[in-house]
């Protein structure tokens, strides 16, 4: 079998047997291409070991990120590892592959006073009924306050959503279902929201769509739309450019920690597999602790 239909039924294999995110299999259906375009017309069975050494090599010549390489080099060994047990091969040629390290830096994170003018400026701007601005507002207000991923938030149905609980059923990484919390504030925003511009929003289609946040035209509403709406609101805050979605996760967690959240509750709100994920934002959390001592502290 040639590498690109191999690549093919191992895309297959991730969404429906593994059931990782889209973004997941995009990622690794890419590495892969990349693969095949190093290897040319090669078949599975003939790429060993050097041949994926020299891929990684050609690709730390083109000055790919040490970030790159590692997800590269796991894409390879999780090919290849199904490759074979679909005997596919006979010998996993990835077994030895070693990529460099991927390098841990810290997320960018809002300050609490930061985003309480942010979200108070939203607020402030949504109160002449416009239902983008209200949809904006309550966006905004349900990322910060239930730390719930881009997908999550695109995906949530009205009928998800408890109002009186303060609670939303998102659908996270590998089709994990979870209920999280959210605050006050985000419940009266997504409510305005849904009462003055969700009904207005949703008049603009022909066919009314079950997603709480929809676009000018009716639609559920994409990431790709949400990205520009937080990199406009988030980024003067921050500090940073290239500031998406994500920082508003990383923000909620970093304040749920700093406010004496315990470790494991935070990771069931953030919707990680592993509890070493969640502890990276402890790091950002004595960072600040650090930064505080050096400036008040008369011994610093």
């Amino acid at each position: 079998m040639d590498l690109i239909a191999a690549a093919d039924a191992f895309s297959t294999h991730l969404t429906q047997v593994r059931r990782l995110s889209p973004a997941t299999v995009r990622a690794y259906r890419s590495d892969l291409r990349d693969l095949s375009d190093a290897v040319g017309a090669a078949s599975l069975a003939d790429v060993d070991l050097e041949t994926l050494r020299d891929w990684l090599w050609r690709a730390t010549q083109r000055g790919d990120a040490r970030s790159t390489l590692a997800r590269r080099a796991a894409a390879a060994r999780s090919f290849f590892a199904w490759a074979k047990d679909e005997e596919l091969i006979s010998i996993d040629p990835s077994l030895r592959l070693i990529a460099p390290k991927r390098g841990r830096t810290l997320p960018a994170v809002a300050s609490q006073d930061g985003m309480q003018r942010l979200l108070d400026a939203h607020r402030e701007a949504a109160t002449d009924g416009d239902p983008i601005r209200l949809r904006d507002h309550a966006i905004l207000e349900l990322l910060y306050g239930s730390g719930m991923r881009v997908s999550e938030l695109c995906g949530i149905d009205v009928d998800d959503l408890d109002l009186d609980r303060a609670i939303v059923r998102v659908l996270g990484k590998g089709a994990k279902e979870r209920v999280v919390p959210y605050g006050i504030p985000a419940r009266d925003a997504v409510g305005a929201y849904l009462t003055r511009g969700r009904t207005v929003l949703s008049t603009r289609a022909e066919r009314a769509a079950p997603a709480v946040f929809l676009g000018a035209r009716g639609g559920r509403l994409g990431p790709r739309a949400v990205y520009s709406l937080v990199a406009h609101a988030l980024g003067p805050i921050i500090g940073a450019d290239a500031v998406g979605p994500h920082a508003l996760r990383h923000s909620a967690a970093t304040h749920l920690l700093d406010g004496g959240a315990d470790l494991r509750a935070v990771q069931e709100i953030l919707g990680h597999a592993s509890l070493g994920t969640t502890q990276i934002y402890t790091h950002v959390s004595s960072e600040r602790l650090t930064a505080t001592y050096r400036l008040a502290h008369p011994r610093a």
